[in-house]
């Protein structure tokens, strides 16, 4: 399969969609990469280093999607990259489509095949691509929080872990699972106090057997979620729906009532976000204020560090992309339910339920439309 592997051109975006191990592994099998010149120079990944792996290096984007049938990428595609697609492109990225009525129209029209990272499932249940960014988000957003506390960020002028005698920073999880858990752990080892919500007892226990009594788990309610948030200092939002719109588990009202000077960081801003007073942001002008609140929104945070992301990433993804490279999309989904549970967009045909909720639009099952 002739595969493309695009430079990433949104804001402040310096991941790569396939670093140069894994390009090897696919020339290794007879596969022809075209990787679009200084994709990775951002991370210290060179030209030179993918045409040593056997990739062909391109001069622009225009020609990596005229030249490859499959295009791995990171973030979702662009206004100018979704009119490069077209009917004979399978795209592997994320998407976060649920949010997006633009971007899955634009897929619609394009009439490729459009999997997603963030809702290809695991045998246990997980979402082994979403995971690791995850982890990353979640480990950053207590990074991004501690900063935004600063006095010169718009913040209370708080410490996280305080010092003797001076009270550490209340900080609240909302959402116990891997953004959730990673940040509450960040946080901790910094000395903060740290609350986590959740709707599931048995992750609540998992957690408590986890870290003990340096967490405080709590039940999540409308209650106690806005019992929790209005005494913080950092609220973390952490939650998902796989697929679909993130819950706005925090109201407005709910901002109003928050100290000044405290700080949002809405993790599940792909998704829409989990505050009603979430708007996505980047990394060049990160943070704003509603109601004397601080909010971090940055719509790809692991973006911040982005060779971490992108190794981290690869190791994820490189087995699906092997096997949509060998057996091509259609066999390897048929083949992989759980690959086949990352299909969004089929031919002109929206294949994902959430979405298709969240956007009240028709859609048919990957089962479907593959003809199983």
């Amino acid at each position: 399969m002739r595969i493309g592997v695009p430079k990433e051109i949104k804001n402040h975006e310096y991941r790569v969609g396939m670093t140069p191990p894994a390009v090897r592994e696919l020339t290794s099998r007879g596969h022809e990469v075209f990787v679009e010149t200084m994709a990775g120079d951002g991370i210290g990944l060179s030209d030179d280093m993918y045409t040593r792996v056997g990739a062909k290096i391109l001069k622009t984007a225009d020609e990596v999607f005229d030249a490859a049938d499959m295009i791995v990428k990171v973030k979702e595609p662009q206004a100018v990259e979704i009119k490069r697609l077209k009917p004979k492109h399978t795209l592997f990225t994320y998407l976060h489509l649920a949010p997006d009525p633009e971007q899955t129209k634009g897929l619609l029209d394009s009439g490729a095949i459009c999997i997603a990272y963030e809702t290809v499932t695991d045998e246990r249940g997980g979402l082994p691509l979403l995971a690791p960014m995850s982890e990353v988000a979640g480990r950053m957003s207590i990074q991004a929080g501690a900063h935004s506390l600063e006095k010169a960020q718009g913040g209370r002028g708080m410490l996280l872990g305080g010092v003797p005698g001076v009270p550490a920073a209340k900080v609240v999880v909302l959402g116990g699972g891997v953004v959730g858990t990673n940040a509450a752990r960040m946080a901790m080892g910094l000395e903060a106090h740290v609350t986590i919500l959740d709707v599931s007892l048995r992750r609540l226990n998992e957690l408590d057997l986890q870290f003990g009594a340096m967490l405080n788990t709590i039940y999540s309610t409308i209650d106690s979620i806005e019992e929790h948030i209005t005494g913080a200092d950092l609220v973390v939002g952490g939650v998902l729906l796989p697929g679909a719109a993130a819950p706005k588990l925090i109201t407005a009202k709910m901002v109003s009532q928050m100290k000044k000077g405290s700080v949002i960081v809405d993790v599940a801003i792909d998704q829409g976000g989990c505050a009603e007073t979430s708007r996505a942001t980047t990394h060049a002008d990160p943070t704003y204020m509603v109601d004397g609140v601080v909010h971090y929104a940055v719509a790809n945070m692991p973006g911040g560090v982005a060779r971490t992301s992108t190794f981290a990433l690869n190791n994820a993804t490189l087995p699906f992309t092997i096997a949509l490279a060998g057996k091509g999309a259609e066999k390897a989904m048929i083949e992989n339910a759980h690959l086949r549970a990352g299909l969004n967009v089929y031919k002109n045909v929206l294949t994902y339920k959430a979405v298709a909720e969240a956007q009240n639009l028709p859609y048919k099952s990957a089962e479907s439309v593959l003809g199983m």
